[in-house]
C-alpha cells in the first residue's frame, strides 16, 4: 500500500474512482442506471469505477448530475487533471541536471503572489544564499547520481529569488530551529546563510517564524511543502515530487501551515534563536 494518497499516480486514479463510486451508491444507482441517465453504455461505468478509463471533464459534469451532485464537480475534475502530473519522481525531472529544473519552475514563481514554505530540515530555496545552494544541491546531485552542474544550478535558483524583492510577491516561511543547526557546507557557508535570514527578515515581503525545539506540539512536522496562493501545492518527498491542486486536498496543507504557524515565534524572538545557531558555529 502507499504510503500516503499523493505517493503515486495508480493511488491517486484509485481514489478518484472511488470518490465517483460512491457518489453512485449514494444516490442510489446501479451501474445500469448512471449509464442510462448519462447515455453511455453500462461497461464505461465499469471500466471508470475500476480505474482502467480516465474520466474526461465531461464525463464528470455528467456523473454529478446523474447522482444529483453537482457541488462535487469542481473538485473531482481538479483532481482528475492532476493525476498525470501529481507525482514526478526526482530522477526523471532531473536526469539532465538542476539547472534545467530550477530555470523550470520561474513562470510558476512569477504568477504566484503569496508563497507559503514549511521546512523541516534545509532553508527554502527563496532564501538560499549561492553557498548554501551550490552545498546543498551538491548533495542532492551525488545522492541522485546527476550530472553535477550544482554551481549553475544554484545561480539559476538565486536569480530566481529576486521575486521577493520586486513588491508584487510575498513570501511566508516557517521552519524548524534544526534548520538552523544542520549543516549544509561548511561553516563559513552556514553563517553566512544565517546572516542572510536575519537580514531578510527585514524585507517587506517576507515573513520568517522558527518553530523552537521547545514549542509544544500541535502538529507533527510533516514533509516540506509550499503553497502557491490557494490552489497549488508542492510537496517534496525524498524520491519525487507531489503536485497538489484538488481543493480539498489543498486545504489541508493550508489547514497544517495555520497550525504550524501558531507554534512559531517571530520578530525578535526568532531572531534570537538565529544569532544563537550563529554563535554555536565559532
Amino acid at each position: 500500500m502507499p504510503s500516503s494518497p499523493f505517493s503515486s499516480a495508480q493511488a491517486a486514479r484509485e481514489s478518484l474512482a472511488s470518490r465517483l463510486k460512491e457518489l453512485r451508491l449514494d444516490a442510489g444507482l446501479t451501474m445500469q442506471g448512471l449509464a442510462d441517465r448519462c447515455a453511455w453504455n453500462k461497461a464505461k461505468t465499469s471500466r471508470i469505477e475500476a480505474g482502467r478509463t480516465a474520466p474526461s471533464d465531461e464525463d464528470i459534469r455528467a456523473w454529478c448530475a446523474a447522482c444529483g451532485a453537482p457541488e462535487q464537480v469542481a473538485d473531482l475534475v481538479a483532481s482528475s487533471r492532476s493525476v498525470d502530473s501529481m507525482h514526478v519522481e526526482w530522477r526523471r525531472v532531473q536526469r539532465t541536471g538542476l539547472r534545467r529544473l530550477q530555470q523550470a519552475g520561474i513562470p510558476l514563481y512569477e504568477r504566484t503572489r503569496l508563497f507559503r514554505v514549511y521546512c523541516s530540515r534545509v532553508v527554502p530555496g527563496l532564501l538560499q544564499t549561492q553557498g548554501y545552494a551550490h552545498a546543498l544541491l551538491t548533495l542532492i546531485a551525488d545522492f541522485r547520481g546527476l550530472p553535477n552542474d550544482a554551481g549553475e544550478a544554484a545561480t539559476a535558483r538565486v536569480e530566481r529569488s529576486h521575486i521577493i524583492h520586486d513588491g508584487l510577491h510575498h513570501l511566508v516561511v516557517l521552519i524548524e530551529e534544526d534548520v538552523l543547526s544542520h549543516r549544509i557546507g561548511d561553516d563559513a557557508v552556514m553563517a553566512d546563510q544565517l546572516g542572510y535570514l536575519l537580514t531578510a527578515m527585514s524585507y517587506p515581503a517576507v515573513s520568517i517564524g522558527v518553530i523552537p525545539r521547545s514549542a509544544p506540539r500541535v502538529l507533527w512536522g510533516p514533509e516540506t511543502f509550499t503553497l502557491f496562493d490557494g490552489a497549488r501545492v508542492h510537496v517534496e518527498l525524498l524520491a519525487a515530487k507531489v503536485t497538489v491542486t484538488t481543493p480539498t486536498e489543498v486545504d489541508v496543507y493550508q489547514k497544517a501551515f495555520a497550525r504550524l504557524a501558531e507554534m512559531a515565534v517571530y520578530g525578535p524572538r526568532a531572531r534570537t534563536l538565529i544569532s544563537r545557531a550563529i554563535d554555536a558555529l565559532e
